[in-house]
């Protein structure tokens, strides 16, 4: 096994290396160290920029994830660029049916819906909703998650008696997925 250089073993041009920075950041995220995630989830980002280009799948990836962190932090500007820019990403290489451009969608009408985006975020929800359900089926549990957050957006706007009707195909969901275990 050859040696590894200094920039390598940092992480700066190793792709490995970047991925464990970004997997560590994630988990130093998850357990509320924001401050070290970022700082990861950046060095990840930049590598993977630097070795793949601006619009690889890595770089998606760790967008969504430094998006999530800084939307929580109340960076929202930032946050919706690099929301804006993982969609993008997405929609470009796996097309824009694809679960996991749902993913990325739920979490920016999330963040439009703490702006008081509200028709924005709406659009999203339904949207992400509409390709969960056509690529993972209505019981799977992101289809469940993004019809409770669409009914608490409704509940937000007052439209109590459409957010009813989305928690109760929420509850059908998990009870039909549950019956099914």
């Amino acid at each position: 096994m050859p040696w590894l250089s200094v920039s390598e073993l940092s992480g700066q041009t190793n792709p490995a290396a970047a991925a464990d920075a970004a997997a560590l950041a994630a988990i130093l995220d998850a357990q509320g160290k924001d401050v070290e995630a970022e700082a990861l989830y950046r060095r990840a980002l930049s590598v993977f920029e630097r070795l793949f280009g601006p619009d690889h799948y890595e770089v998606a990836v760790n967008s969504n994830n430094l998006a999530a962190l800084l939307h929580i932090r109340g960076e929202y500007a930032e946050a919706e660029q690099l929301y804006q820019r993982a969609l993008a990403i997405k929609e470009h290489l796996l097309g824009p049916e694809h679960p996991d451009v749902a993913m990325t969608l739920s979490n920016l009408a999330a963040l439009y819906k703490s702006l008081g985006r509200y028709a924005e975020a709406e659009a999203l929800y339904q949207r992400a909703l509409s390709l969960f359900e056509q690529a993972l089926g209505p019981t799977h549990p992101y289809v469940e998650t993004c019809l409770q957050n669409y009914a608490r957006l409704l509940r937000d706007t007052q439209r109590r008696a459409e957010a009813r009707a989305l928690e109760a195909r929420a509850r059908q969901a998990r009870h039909t997925r549950r019956a099914k275990q």
